[in-house]
């Protein structure tokens, strides 16, 4: 915890000296003492509010998981019943019971793995989310948004910061925030990253873009080929896809609206062909299940 630093007694101390025949040249020492204990003071204070805030939207990120860890607990908890109550209805019929109970048993092994695979899951965003916002500073915050969402990281960069002006180049500003966010795609390896470009409800009037859609999608093109080029993303990892002005997040009513419309998100997810793997090591359904139902 940051102490107040007891400026009034210092003030009062420098004054009492200065007035006992202090020499000048001392007394422009603690002056100079001063001031630069005040600074220290101010910068604690921003240093400080930034940490409770970062603080706060982790806290924020842990309760979601927490909850949806619940979920699946309950989920579990409710296929557990259904299975108990199918051995009670089966126990007078020919139901193999020894072979039953172990297809349980494989069934809560996993959905045991799944909790654990997302579990860990969920840690590896929660650490991805923190590694980014720590590497973005203060100005680069006011235009880059990151949540975690089901599972899913969303980082939404502005159009104000990543575009010239009703343009589809990336401006030379947003080369350092993509070179960030870069390294951190290149450190997670095990995640697919899609770049999906929005617009705000306005027309595109552009002889070379036909409408928001071919703007969206020639917007996500190019941050797609600046990770790729510039800063060496694999492109068998990267997808690019734009939903024009149909994906809105704000009323287009006012300019507001519109400015938090007009975004690209860039969207990291576990690769989706190991969650097939996953799906592939579901139980089989047997003879005991057909006969049961």
């Amino acid at each position: 915890m940051i102490k107040k630093i007891g400026f009034p007694l210092l003030l009062i101390s420098t004054v009492l000296i200065s007035s006992c025949g202090v020499s000048k040249k001392t007394y422009q020492a603690l002056d100079a003492q001063y001031k630069d204990l005040s600074t220290q003071y101010q910068q604690s204070q921003v240093e400080l509010a930034e940490s409770k805030a970062r603080s706060k939207s982790l806290e924020e990120q842990l309760e979601n998981e927490r909850k949806t860890n619940a979920g699946l607990r309950e989920a579990l908890a409710r296929l557990q019943g259904t299975l108990d109550n199918s051995i009670n209805q089966n126990t007078q019929g020919n139901v193999n019971i020894s072979k039953l109970v172990d297809e349980i048993n494989a069934s809560n092994r996993y959905i045991q793995h799944l909790v654990n695979t997302k579990n860990k899951s969920d840690s590896l965003n929660m650490v991805l989310t923190n590694n980014l916002t720590r590497s973005l500073s203060r100005e680069e915050m006011r235009d880059v948004d990151v949540q975690v969402l089901k599972g899913v990281v969303y980082i939404s960069l502005s159009d104000n910061m990543l575009y010239k002006s009703g343009s589809y180049e990336i401006s030379d500003r947003a080369g350092e925030t993509l070179s960030k966010i870069a390294k951190i795609i290149q450190d997670y390896k095990e995640y697919d990253v899609l770049i999906e470009g929005n617009t705000d409800n306005v027309p595109i009037s552009k002889t070379n873009i036909r409408n928001n859609w071919d703007l969206s999608t020639l917007r996500a093109s190019s941050v797609v080929q600046a990770l790729q080029n510039t800063y060496g993303v694999d492109p068998k990892r990267l997808t690019a896809g734009g939903r024009g002005e149909y994906n809105p997040i704000a009323n287009n009513s006012t300019e507001d609206g519109k400015s938090r419309n007009r975004r690209t998100q860039i969207i990291i997810t576990p690769k989706l062909d190991q969650f097939m793997e996953l799906i592939d090591q579901a139980p089989e359904t047997s003879e005991a299940d057909t006969t049961a139902n």
